[in-house]
Parts: structure tokens; sequence; C-alpha cells
């Protein structure tokens, strides 16, 4: 499940959809006039042009009644949209001490915090709400994805069971189920279940991604790629499926064709931090004497990366590469490769590479790393293939 598919509590006819019960919280009654800005808020929203204008007139509705919960849900659904992850996260917090009980808040600062690298955080979250909600079916799809990504795949098999048992032949947990057995190793069982996942569900853009990762794992990018293609026929705004594409592209060197997919991104989520690194590498990759103005681009998407967020390793890696092999100025790369070190994993595959870097004098930068050429399954110079549920 991603953001944009969340969507907002007030319904285009501007009624609102029916809240459910917070059982913990007493509310006043909604000041009308906040009601009223929240409405046209939404409205607001659904034009793509009409993003600012929606964050503005929400905050005015939560200005003038701060327990107005379903406005600070709006506000950070439409935040997460527009790549402001961190005002996003503070405003569904608020909004979760709010409605305890309302399952999309749960999911949907589950998700912020998933896009934030805060698995574990979003792990314990979602955990704690599927133990007073034990059948609040999408929080616990997406605790499945959060316990994995946290590293704790046994409990993510455990619960993708507990969806199973309430949503038998749910492909979305089926789907989460095969990249569970995938993370440890075990690929006939995953693709088991990510046939299983498509049959249940053919236009699961879901399922259809956990097929293509599996694929990848097995060394057959040509599969994946078709995968990743159908995820994205089957939810036009599925960005992690377009990201697998171009992921795949770069690996095969087809730049101009990685290109066009993290465009189409950008299109959809212009603040997408990973399209931004991905486009960076395809025009890298494309730069030569005669499209010089290829790297200038490449440098500036990886500046407004790192302006929004300064410690986004992949973009970290690539600005150094960028000054080091491409732009000549090892000098300068130096601090990026730095910064990288200090805010990548320890078991991140390109810390040799940056490692090297610093290793080297002053007067003799190291040889071009093959960054160009995202390594099997993804590198730090591009956005590695992604899963689970978004």
């Amino acid at each position: 499940m991603s953001l944009a598919s969340i969507p907002c509590v007030v319904s285009c006819g501007g009624a609102a959809k029916s809240a459910p019960v917070v059982k913990a919280v007493a509310l006043p009654p909604a000041n009308p006039a906040a009601v009223s800005k929240m409405v046209q808020g939404v409205q607001a929203a659904k034009d793509p042009g009409g993003r600012t204008r929606a964050i503005a007139l929400l905050r005015e509705a939560i200005a003038i009644d701060p327990n107005l919960w379903e406005a600070r849900y709006d506000l950070g659904v439409v935040l997460a949209q527009a790549g402001d992850l961190a005002g996003a996260a503070e405003q569904l917090a608020v909004a979760s001490k709010l409605a305890p009980d309302a399952e999309d808040v749960a999911v949907a600062l589950g998700e912020v915090r998933r896009r934030r690298g805060e698995h574990k955080v979003a792990a314990d979250a979602l955990g704690d709400f599927v133990s007073d909600h034990a059948n609040a079916v999408d929080a616990r799809t997406l605790y499945v994805a959060a316990l994995r990504e946290s590293g704790q795949v046994d409990k993510a098999i455990a619960q993708a069971r507990e969806v199973l048992v309430r949503r038998p032949g749910d492909a979305s947990a089926l789907a989460e189920l095969a990249l569970c057995h995938l993370a440890k190793n075990e690929r006939d069982t995953a693709a088991l279940l990510a046939k299983q996942a498509i049959d249940a569900n053919a236009k699961s853009a879901l399922a259809h991604r956990a097929a293509g990762l599996v694929a990848l794992a097995n060394g057959d990018d040509a599969a994946a790629f078709v995968e990743f293609r159908k995820a994205s026929e089957a939810d036009p705004r599925d960005t992690t499926a377009r990201l697998n594409m171009g992921a795949v592209l770069l690996r095969a060197g087809a730049f101009a064709k990685a290109e066009e997919q993290y465009r189409a991104i950008l299109q959809i989520a212009p603040d997408d931090n990973d399209a931004a690194v991905g486009l960076a590498a395809a025009l890298r990759g494309e730069s030569d004497a005669q499209h010089p103005g290829k790297l200038e681009e490449a440098q500036k998407l990886l500046e407004k990366v790192l302006e929004r967020d300064p410690h986004h390793v992949s973009a970290l890696f690539n600005m150094g590469v960028l000054h080091a092999d491409f732009l000549k100025h090892p000098g300068e790369a130096l601090p990026y490769f730095k910064r990288f070190l200090t805010d990548a994993p320890s078991d991140h595959p390109m810390r040799p590479e940056a490692e090297r870097y610093l290793s080297a004098t002053s007067t003799a930068a190291p040889s071009p790393t093959p960054a160009a050429q995202p390594a099997p399954k993804g590198s730090g110079s591009a956005p590695r293939p992604k899963g689970g549920a978004r």
C-alpha cells in the first residue's frame, strides 16, 4: 500500500467519512470552521497543482481546531506525498494520539516511518496497534513488512500467517510472506508464494513486485523486469515498481530507458529521493562530451536530495562518485564519502569503495568506481530494488 493510495478522510463531495470509534480520547465536537477548511484542503489536494494550497488550508484547519485529528491525518498524507516526511510524521503522530483506534492513521504513520528508514520504530508501533486491534488486517499486513525490514523475519512470517487466518488467500499477505522467505534465501518457497499471490489477485502490484524480486534473486533480470512492468500496469502510481524497473535497466546499462522510468516517477512524486538518485545515476551514465549538461543536472538532483535528507546514503555516495570520477574533483568528493561512512550500515555493499577513496592520497585520485553500473541486487550507486507494502 502506498501513501498515494490512502484516501483523505473527506470524500469528493465534502461529506465526512465515518470515522472509527475513539475509545481512549473524548474529544469535543469539531469546530465547523475548521471542518470547512479541511474540506477545502482535501479538494485542493485532488489537483496535482493544488498541493501547496491544500497544505495551507489544512494547517488553517488545525490552527482553528487542534483536536481535529482528521485534518492532521490529511495533512500528514499530503506532506508525505510532497516529500516532507518529518512534517508528515509529526502530524500523524499527533493524529494517532487523538484517534488511537483509527487504522488509517496507524497505517499512514507506519508508512512514513518506513520511508524514513525507521523500520523498528514502525514495527513497534504497528505491533502495539494490532495487539489492541486484532482484526486490523491492513495494519497487520504493514506490520509484517516493517518486521521484515527491521530484520525480524521469523516474527514477520508468524504475523503474515495471522493475516491469512483472518483473510484467507489475501494477495498482499502472500506476497509479504514470499518476501519473508526470500529474505531467508528460501527462494523456492518464495517463488511458490509469489505465484499464489498472483493467482489470488493478478492485478496486485505487490504480488508482481514480489515475483520480480524473486526472479532478480535468481539472476533472471528479464523476468524480473516483466514482473515489475506488470506491477506498474496494475497500479500506475506504484512508484516502487518503477524504481525496480529503473534499477534493472541501470544494471543493464540502458541508461536512457532508466531515465524514462525515473522521470515518470518524479512526475507522480516530485520529491521522491530514490527516484532522484536513480535519475542522477542514469544521467551520469549518459554523459559524454556531447552531453555535458547531464552531469550538471545530476549534481543538482543530488544536491536537492541532500537538502531534503542530509543522511541519504545513496545520494552521499553518488555525489562523491560524481565529483571524484566525472567532475574530476577528488578533494570535493572526500567529505561526501566521509559522511557516507558515518551514516551507512556496516554491511552496505559500497563501504569498501568509499573506504578506498578515503585511503587514497590527495594527489592520486582513485581509479573510477563502477558505480554507474549497479552491482547485482542493487548497490549504493542507485536505489536498490524494493518490495513490500507501500
